[in-house]
């Protein structure tokens, strides 16, 4: 967060000694405009305020609930919650009006950007109502220039992504050893392959549950305003490459296990649920 508070500093030496306006208030009509105009964070605070459970959006309960429901060890149900939850988000963003934009850094600076980090960058884009945008950072440890994966959107959004970018990156791993420990093999040689096979297959995964939506009215069109508020944080942009094909053992497996990939919910952090314990 070092960065935005260095830009929202910046937004008021911009007002103070380019626009020289001295009779508002610090955090007057002037600054907030320049703050408008540039997607910066225009309040006091350097970091994002905590909603607190009693403020948590009701969508973000009922996604919780369902992802509870994942959990099934019967993998019918437990596809069935998670479809049911996709098909949930879709409805709230297609239904939703104009709202209030905000961004969220996930993972950790790195110099190399490996290829199943960018395929999971472009399904949090294509299916759970983000815009990715890969940013430069700064690596303390080596001390040097890296990027890491910043993802703008709606609060409610920024909190599903940013659980779903941590999960899938995690159980992608766990199903790294385990492929591993089945096949015997000795190294790590083959892990990128088989982690970018696991975010194609689940790709492939969102894309059928994508088209199930459409089929019954939920078409997602985009986000103008949120385009609109990227672009204002990032006039820059640049587009990367599209990812190169790989075949082999690893990556079937891997898209094999991505096919079959289900949320669950988070581990820390979920909303409490309410009401009566049923006796065990």
């Amino acid at each position: 967060m070092v960065l935005e508070v260095l830009r929202h500093e910046m937004a008021h030496q911009f007002v103070d000694e380019v626009l020289g306006i001295r009779g508002q208030t610090a955090h007057g009509p002037a600054f907030q405009r320049v703050c408008q105009d540039r997607a910066i964070d225009a309040r006091a605070a350097g970091s994002p305020e905590d909603r607190g459970p009693d403020r948590t959006p009701d969508i973000l309960r009922k996604i919780h609930a369902l992802l509870a429901l994942a959990e099934s060890p019967n993998r019918h149900e437990a596809e069935s919650a998670m479809r049911t939850a996709h098909r949930l988000m879709r409805r709230h963003n297609v239904d939703a009006g104009p709202g209030r934009y905000a961004f969220r850094h996930l993972g950790t600076p790195s110099g190399r950007v490996a290829a199943h980090h960018r395929i999971l960058a472009g399904i949090l884009g294509q299916h759970f109502f983000v815009q990715p945008i890969w940013v430069f950072a700064w690596q303390p440890a080596r001390n040097a220039r890296g990027r890491v994966l910043e993802i703008c959107g709606r609060e409610e959004n920024l909190e599903i992504a940013a659980h779903v970018h941590g999960f899938v990156l995690e159980t992608a791993n766990r199903l790294w050893w385990a492929h591993r420990r089945s096949v015997g093999l000795s190294g790590n040689r083959k892990r990128r392959t088989f982690l970018q096979g696991v975010m194609v297959g689940f790709h492939e995964q969102l894309e059928l549950q994508a088209e199930a939506c459409e089929q019954t009215g939920l078409v997602w069109l985009g986000d103008a305003d949120l385009v609109d508020y990227v672009g204002r944080r990032h006039p820059r942009q640049v587009r990367g490459r599209g990812r190169s094909g790989v075949c082999g053992p690893a990556y079937t497996a891997g898209l094999s296990a991505g096919r079959k990939l289900v949320l669950r919910r988070p581990v820390s952090g979920a909303v409490p649920v309410r009401g009566r314990r049923l006796r065990g």
